[in-house]
C-alpha cells in the first residue's frame, strides 16, 4: 500500500540548500564540462542500479534531460545557457552529500531536492528543450512519411531552435522581473511523491 509523505521547505531551508549549491558551484569552477557531465551521469547510473523510492528516482532522471541539453549538437545551446546548466549540475560533482547515498530509502533525498531546485531554476530551458525534442521527433516522422524535402533538416531545426530559445529567454526575464517585484522572496517549495 503506497504511503504519501509531504514536507515543505521554507525560506530558511531554501537558503540553506542554495548556500550548499553555491559552495558546490564554487568547488566545481575548475572542473571541465566533461568532468561535470561525467559526475552527473555517474549519479544517474548509481540511481538506476540502486533501489530508491520512485519519487526520488523520477526527479533524479531529470538530470538526464539537463545533460542532453548540453550535449545535443542539434540544440546548439549558447555558451551562457550551457554555463547555467553546468552550474546546475555542479552539485552532483560533490562526492560528499548532505545525506550519504548509501543510506537505504533516504540516501538520494538531498539529490532529489537539489534536482527540484535546479529544475525550478532552469524551468524555461528544460521546457524549451523538451519542446525541441518533441518537435524534432514529430517532424522526422512527418517528413519520412510525406517524403517532403523542400528544406534541409538543419533549416527546419534552426527555425524551431531559434524560436524556442528566444521564448526561453523571454520567460526567464519575465520571471526575474516578477521575483524583483515580490522583493526576491521565493515561493513555497514542496517535495511530493509523483
Amino acid at each position: 500500500m503506497p504511503l504519501k509523505v509531504t514536507f515543505e521547505l521554507g525560506d530558511s531551508d531554501l537558503k540553506h540548500f542554495q548556500l550548499i549549491m553555491r559552495e558546490a558551484r564554487d568547488a566545481a569552477k575548475n572542473l571541465s564540462q566533461d568532468e561535470i557531465l561525467t559526475a552527473a551521469r555517474s549519479l544517474l547510473d548509481e540511481v538506476r542500479t540502486t533501489s530508491v523510492p520512485e519519487f526520488i528516482q523520477g526527479r533524479l532522471i531529470k538530470i538526464e534531460t539537463m545533460i542532453n541539453m548540453v550535449v545535443d549538437d542539434e540544440w546548439e545551446l549558447p555558451g551562457g545557457e550551457t554555463a547555467r546548466v553546468l552550474n546546475a549540475l555542479a552539485y552532483f560533482t560533490e562526492p560528499e552529500d548532505l545525506i550519504p547515498d548509501h543510506i537505504p530509502g533516504l540516501g538520494f533525498l538531498d539529490d532529489a531536492i537539489m534536482v527540484e531546485l535546479v529544475v525550478r531554476e532552469l524551468k524555461h530551458e528544460i521546457e524549451a528543450y523538451e519542446d525541441f525534442c518533441a518537435y524534432r521527433e514529430r517532424e522526422e516522422k512527418r517528413r519520412k512519411v510525406s517524403g517532403k524535402g523542400d528544406v534541409t533538416r538543419e533549416e527546419w531545426l534552426k527555425s524551431r531552435r531559434t524560436e524556442l530559445q528566444s521564448r526561453m529567454r523571454r520567460r526567464r526575464r519575465r520571471d526575474r522581473g516578477a521575483r524583483r517585484r515580490r522583493g526576491g522572496k521565493s515561493s513555497p517549495f514542496s517535495i511530493l511523491p509523483s
